[in-house]
């Protein structure tokens, strides 16, 4: 999943954007290993260059509300108090709303393009990483380290930075890369409405959506993108677990 998106050029048999109108719908074959789709383009390179999207968006995303997450949390926690409260109830109104509901209001409003939806799911799910780092920025603030450092006056920001954020790494990796396989299932769903990126850039939730209309006579067409999304998903939360159970210190002898 990560080569894919690194070289597809490479791997890739056939360019995704090429019609071959005389092969509109044809099945898997030796020559096109995933079939055609309805308008005669190869599937399995469609697949292959949506994996760019798909990681684009998703670690693109990702990243954003990891920042303004650990931002707005390990403010919250640290300084305490009335901060603290208004930080929190604004985490509680986002996370009021059906996240779908929102990034369709949203992106209706907005219109759809890759840099929308990069935005749109970057802005709408770091409420998460806010409450993770929160909770462990309260236990950490009471720690000796972090005393001793107030106590010689190091400047606030140079205590979250370098003594604080260090110590709670292990939940936010955890919940990236988690949150990794989300972020694609959204881009999926948005792309699928028609409110994620437009045709004819191959995007996975957009080929599922074309192949929807032919899932009686074609169904390779839906079959392999849905296939790339679960296996790609999949992916990311094994991988998740796995961190979650290399950084738990409760899991070590």
């Amino acid at each position: 999943m990560i080569v894919l998106p690194v070289i597809p050029d490479l791997i890739a048999p056939y360019s995704p954007y090429v019609i071959d109108s005389a092969q509109r719908g044809s099945p898997p074959s030796a020559a096109h290993l995933f079939g055609m789709d309805q308008v005669g383009r190869d599937v399995l390179s469609r697949v292959i260059y949506g994996a760019r999207l798909a990681m684009l968006v998703g670690l693109s995303a990702t990243s954003l509300s990891l920042v303004v997450g650990v931002f707005v949390g390990a403010t919250a926690g640290y300084f305490g108090g009335g901060i603290d409260a208004v930080l929190m109830r604004l985490v509680d109104a986002l996370q009021a709303f059906p996240i779908l509901i929102l990034l369709i209001a949203i992106a209706a409003a907005l219109g759809p393009s890759l840099a929308h939806v990069i935005v749109i799911l970057g802005l709408t799910t770091w409420a998460q990483y806010a409450r993770v780092v929160r909770g462990d920025v309260l236990s950490l603030r009471q720690r000796e380290f972090v005393v001793a450092a107030r106590t010689i006056g190091v400047p606030n920001r140079r205590i979250i930075i370098r003594h604080i954020l260090p110590n709670a790494l292990g939940p936010i990796i955890v919940l990236a890369s988690l949150s990794v396989a989300g972020v694609i299932l959204l881009e999926s769903a948005l792309s699928f409405l028609g409110l994620g990126t437009q045709p004819p850039a191959p995007s996975w939730g957009s080929m599922l959506a074309d192949g929807r209309t032919y899932i009686l006579t074609y169904p390779h067409i839906a079959l392999f993108p849905g296939l790339a999304i679960t296996l790609t998903v999949l992916a990311f939360n094994l991988l998740g677990d796995g961190l979650r159970d290399a950084l738990d210190p409760r899991t070590r002898i």
